[in-house]
């Protein structure tokens, strides 16, 4: 989950991470797998959408649900890259380490289908692109520049 609001560290949150490295100057570190470790995104609004949902009509009892940023909203550490480069226009220093971080998973996309299934009016409404502008948007904001 990310968005504005998010703070960005090295070892949670890596888009958001991503576009503060960029503003910044600073290297990004990618630790293993290469960068093409494949995480889904989801915005802070499209998560508190679902809960708001959940709150209007409460589940079926037992009911557990994925909410995440689905295959629509997944993106490698390299995709994500070459994305916020061009968002911003700026290059980003990479450092490689071979280790991947402990426990790290090489793919995780949420499966939103039996969320989506039983709150039909639900979906993603903030795209990756749109998130890496607003993250980039915050960070030039930020950084006393406009």
């Amino acid at each position: 989950m990310t968005g504005s609001g998010h703070s960005a560290a090295e070892l949670h949150g890596f888009l958001a991470y991503l576009a503060r490295c960029l503003a910044e100057g600073r290297t990004y570190t990618i630790f293993g797998f290469s960068g093409k470790q494949v995480r889904d995104i989801i915005h802070a609004f499209d998560y508190v959408t679902a809960m708001y949902m959940l709150c209007l009509s409460p589940p079926k009892p037992g009911a557990v649900y994925n909410i995440g940023g689905g295959r629509k909203n997944s993106v490698s550490i390299l995709e994500a890259v070459g994305i916020l480069e061009a968002v911003t226009g700026k290059r980003l220093t990479i450092k490689y380490l071979e280790q991947p971080r402990q426990g790290d998973h090489r793919v995780y996309i949420t499966d939103t289908s039996k969320f989506r299934k039983d709150y039909p009016g639900w979906g993603i409404k903030w795209s990756l692109e749109e998130i890496c502008k607003e993250l980039a948007a915050k960070e030039r904001k930020k950084n006393g520049r406009k």
